[in-house]
């Protein structure tokens, strides 16, 4: 038999007390389920849904009235959807797209038009302008060349499009458990880098030597996501090392559900609603998408750009580390006792 202390009663019991605790209520938890399953399908489906050619740069080389022709009819086939710049020759048209200023070009040739394009610098333009093709010239259609083609063991671009998933989710990933397992400030730090190299590597080589996808040199498409990596990762600490786990949970957010779904890896930046596109570049993924393919498949032609964004990301986050360093020393510094006044 079970003796009781006198006073104390089974519902008065600390675990009763636990048991009878109630959490939020299941409306609630429903609604905020379902609220952030919305977000999720907006965040990736809406951008490609409303994916449409948006101001692509197109070089076009003829006669004046013919590209005055040209313009017109692009005009009527997809309202404001290229740029169109007037070039020479085919050979300044090719220049361009190699430079990263075109997407391609169209070259006009009454006995043979041609189009040209470049599917490593996005494989949905360049559908686009095969497709288009076939308007330019009834008589005599025209001739499709692409100028920088994919991999032939990736010709879709599909292990680079699938390669911004993976970059944020390794900065994510790196960040959350090493806020977690390790508790020096730089001893995290230092794993954050030591993880962006290693995972760099990894990814290249996974992306480049199996898959096929990517071109170029190695160890410069694995400095590029390792860059990428930490980027994100050293931001990501950095903010929970001030705001604590909502800073963390906040960046977070923003890498996977503006970066991601907002690179343009799976077609173009242009393609992307108006604005949107040039946002996602400014974030992480999109930089690292666009840097790859400029140092992959076109000798770095047009990477600066996105390399300095990535490079303010990691400066922004080796700021808000030393930030919350400091924040940390200030804390733990213990208070100097106030000396008696001598009267």
């Amino acid at each position: 038999m079970s003796v009781q202390s006198a006073g104390q009663h089974p519902e008065h019991t600390p675990e009763h007390a636990a048991d009878t605790r109630q959490g939020p209520p299941l409306v609630a938890v429903i609604t905020l389920l379902t609220a952030l399953l919305t977000v999720l399908l907006i965040a990736f489906a809406w951008p490609a849904a409303r994916s449409e050619p948006r101001d692509v740069p197109l070089a076009v080389v003829g006669p004046e009235p013919a590209v005055a022709q040209v313009e017109q009819g692009l005009e009527r086939a997809m309202p404001g959807g290229f740029e169109l710049t007037a070039v020479p020759d085919r050979a300044a048209a090719v220049q361009k797209i190699e430079d990263r200023d075109a997407y391609g070009a169209i070259v006009i040739d009454p006995q043979q038009p041609e189009v040209l394009t470049a599917s490593a610098g996005g494989p949905a333009v360049a559908q686009i302008l095969t497709q288009l093709s076939t308007r330019l010239s009834p008589e005599a259609p025209a001739k499709v060349t692409d100028v920088v083609p994919l991999p032939a063991d990736d010709p879709r671009g599909a292990g680079l499009a699938a390669g911004a998933l993976p970059l944020v989710l390794g900065g994510i990933i790196a960040a959350a458990l090493l806020t977690q397992l390790v508790r020096s400030g730089a001893k995290r730090m230092a794993g954050a880098v030591t993880f962006a190299i290693t995972g760099g590597l990894a990814l290249a080589a996974v992306l480049q030597f199996w898959l096929g996808s990517f071109e170029g040199s190695y160890l410069a498409n694995s400095g590029v996501i390792a860059l990428s990596i930490a980027a994100v990762s050293l931001t990501l600490l950095g903010l929970e090392w001030l705001f604590g786990r909502v800073g963390l949970a906040v960046g977070s957010a923003v890498m996977m559900l503006l970066g991601n779904p907002l690179s343009g890896l799976a077609s173009a930046p242009e393609m992307l609603p108006s604005g949107w596109g040039a946002l996602g570049q400014l974030l992480p993924p999109g930089a690292a998408g666009t840097a790859l393919r400029s140092v992959s498949f076109f000798d770095g032609a047009g990477a600066a750009g996105p390399l300095v964004v990535l490079s303010c990301w990691l400066l922004a986050g080796l700021t808000l580390c030393g930030l919350g360093a400091v924040r940390s020393q200030r804390v733990v510094q213990p208070r100097h006792e106030a000396k008696p006044v001598t009267v």
